[in-house]
């Protein structure tokens, strides 16, 4: 008991300020979603669940929910082939191997709004790069407007979010490769076991612990991505890349429906949280059924 009370007193000052940072601005939101507050300051009055109806019977929410199912889905396919395959190369033995452990986070450490100025001008039709390198190797005759239609700016937008993100995903997986014990590798090569069948029976089956965690994790970051999206296309075109984070954004300080707003956040909390719930407790179950 006593060790209990004095961890208690050590967690109490974290949990406290995480109560004050996180903790009061959820309950805020969601009071304001049961009023029908327009402009963020003025007052609004009690509306019940009006806004909550208002919400789930429209297409705007549905659309974007949808759009960030495809936004979550996209991410987590490109940015797991490219961390596997990154983690795969780090946990070799070649010469410059610290070099490249170091230089593969740089684009995780470049901050957001240069990366998307560095895109945005290798990607422009006018005086980018990729346009001319893509014309040259003759894999298209005219320059390309990565965000001119509804699925190149999403598909183009996945793509970015990804090489920016895929490093972190790469440095958790090349840690989990580096807890494979090595033993079982050397007595799958006496065996006669190739690269193919060492990898299906041995490093996938190992590492799947660390790639459900960083699935649960990617997931909860990816949905909630605002940044890389507002400064590249501000949600287009014509809505294309408006996931629930720009949603919400437009809704409070452009659309000035705060409550409205507020009532999207609530749900998509729920959402994420329900999400999590799941997939700890499925995680969970499949950690006791081994």
């Amino acid at each position: 008991m006593k060790n209990t009370a004095l961890a208690l007193v050590f967690v109490a000052p974290a949990l406290l300020f995480l109560l004050a940072v996180l903790g009061w601005p959820l309950v805020q939101a969601l009071v304001f979603s049961f009023q029908d507050i327009g402009i963020i300051g003025s007052k609004g009055h009690f509306v019940g669940f009006a806004n909550y109806a208002e919400v789930l019977g429209g297409k705007h929410f549905w659309f974007a929910f949808g759009r960030s199912v495809v936004w979550v889905v996209g991410n987590a396919v490109v940015q797991t082939v490219l961390a596997l395959g990154t983690a795969l190369i780090l946990n070799q033995k070649f010469p410059g191997l610290r070099v490249a452990r170091v230089w593969v986070i740089l684009t995780w450490i470049v901050p957001t709004v240069v990366v998307v100025i560095i895109w945005r001008w290798l990607l422009s039709t006018s005086g980018g790069m990729i346009n001319p390198l893509l014309m040259e190797s003759g894999i298209i005759d005219r320059p390309v407007g990565f965000f001119a239609t509804r699925r190149s700016a999403m598909v183009t937008l996945i793509l970015i979010n990804s090489w920016r993100w895929f490093p972190f995903t790469a440095l958790m997986m090349l840690a989990g490769l580096t807890r494979i014990p090595g033993d079982l590798y050397e007595a799958a090569r006496i065996d006669g076991a190739g690269a193919r069948r060492r990898f299906t029976r041995i490093t996938w089956p190992l590492l799947q612990p660390t790639l459900i965690v960083l699935g649960i994790i990617g997931t909860l970051l990816s949905f909630n991505v605002f940044d890389v999206i507002w400064l590249m296309t501000a949600g287009g075109p014509s809505e294309a890349t408006e996931t629930l984070p720009v949603l919400i954004y437009e809704t409070a300080f452009k659309g000035y429906r705060l409550s409205e707003a507020a009532t999207i956040s609530v749900l998509t909390s729920i959402i994420l949280m329900g999400f999590a719930v799941f997939a700890t407790r499925a995680m969970t179950a499949s950690e006791a059924n081994r």
